[in-house]
């Protein structure tokens, strides 16, 4: 069967471009292969295209802005999700401008469709009583407990992400005079965070006792499993939720909680947004304005409590004399 140009070009930016021109991760990868799985799924089964007659020409402006509507409105996507594969589309179109000039009109409308517009939820993040709370937690006693002690400490301490953490090995831990965790985050970039004094005793009391600190386990995963493998994303939830009294909080709110954290102590925001590993300082920010608003909010709280009511001046009529005899 002679495959159609969406088919090649799809194929060979999926394979080829992506992991390797642009070296982006494999989580990305997947997420942008089920955004194009999705948009297969709707040609078929309301528009009667097969996937393998799915050509470039038929990827207009009016397919796309439909399957972006079929996502929100019949299978319940929220608007950020919409949002994200609309963004996974973007990358395909700008991809295509180059490999297939011929089609430059579509793709130009494509690009122009625009992101929907919505209320952001409010930036969740723990106080310093909820983290302690939650440290306190692991039973030190058992092998597990002073584990997942470790893990969320590291956690917390790095600012890492899931994915970042359960990557860990064990050469990627230095607990040396300048004790730090190098993390391996998106786009394959590397940074190297410093690590309290408490995450380095927990860390070195951890790689001793699991016997980690020889030349041979230097490639071993950091943290592990029950079953003796490398421990998942979804293994880290588990553990935080375990020790979080019901609460749900995942891993990517203690990373939230470590930069508001930084911000509240006075920590300039681009030394916060190279912790993050965050590409751009317009990312960071979102804390600096969740702070700001906060405090905003507390401001006015006050107010209402503190500030005496105001007299209505308009109704003294010896005060507007006044001020007309000022004029």
């Amino acid at each position: 069967m002679r495959q159609t140009d969406f088919a090649t070009h799809l194929t060979k930016y999926l394979s080829i471009y992506l992991p390797g021109q642009r070296g982006i991760s494999a989580n990305t990868i997947k997420s942008y292969s089920d955004t194009f799985r999705l948009v297969l799924i709707y040609c078929r089964d309301h528009r009667k295209i097969k996937p393998e007659k799915l050509s470039i020409g038929m990827f207009d402006d009016k397919l796309i802005t439909d399957f972006l509507d079929w996502l929100e409105l019949e299978r319940g996507n929220a608007i950020s999700t919409r949002n994200q594969r609309l963004a996974a589309i973007h990358a395909f179109c700008r991809y295509l401008l180059a490999e297939s000039p011929s089609h430059m009109a579509i793709l130009q409308r494509n690009l122009a469709i625009s992101f929907k517009k919505y209320a952001r939820p409010q930036l969740g993040y723990l106080s310093a009583r909820d983290m302690t709370e939650i440290f306190s937690k692991p039973d030190l006693s058992t092998a597990n407990g002073r584990r997942d002690l470790a893990i969320l400490s590291l956690l917390y301490d790095s600012g890492a992400r899931a994915s970042e953490l359960v990557n860990l090995r064990v050469r990627d831990i230095r607990l040396d005079e300048f004790p730090t965790v190098t993390l391996h985050g998106k786009g394959q970039k590397v940074r190297h965070v410093p690590l309290m004094s408490k995450t380095t005793e927990l860390l070195k009391k951890y790689i001793s006792e699991n016997r980690l600190d020889v030349p041979q386990r230097l490639d071993d995963p950091l943290f592990v499993n029950r079953q003796n493998q490398k421990l998942t994303r979804a293994g880290v939830t588990y553990i935080l939720n375990k020790y979080s009294d019901g609460r749900e909080v995942s891993p990517h709110m203690l990373r939230h909680t470590k930069a508001m954290h930084l911000l509240q102590s006075g920590v300039n925001i681009v030394y916060i947004r190279d912790i993050l590993g965050h590409s751009s300082i317009d990312t960071t920010e979102i804390y600096a304005r969740a702070d700001a608003e906060m405090k905003r909010k507390a401001i006015d709280k006050l107010a209402t409590q503190l500030t005496p009511d105001v007299p209505d001046w308009h109704a003294d009529n010896s005060l507007i004399a006044w001020l007309k005899a000022l004029s």
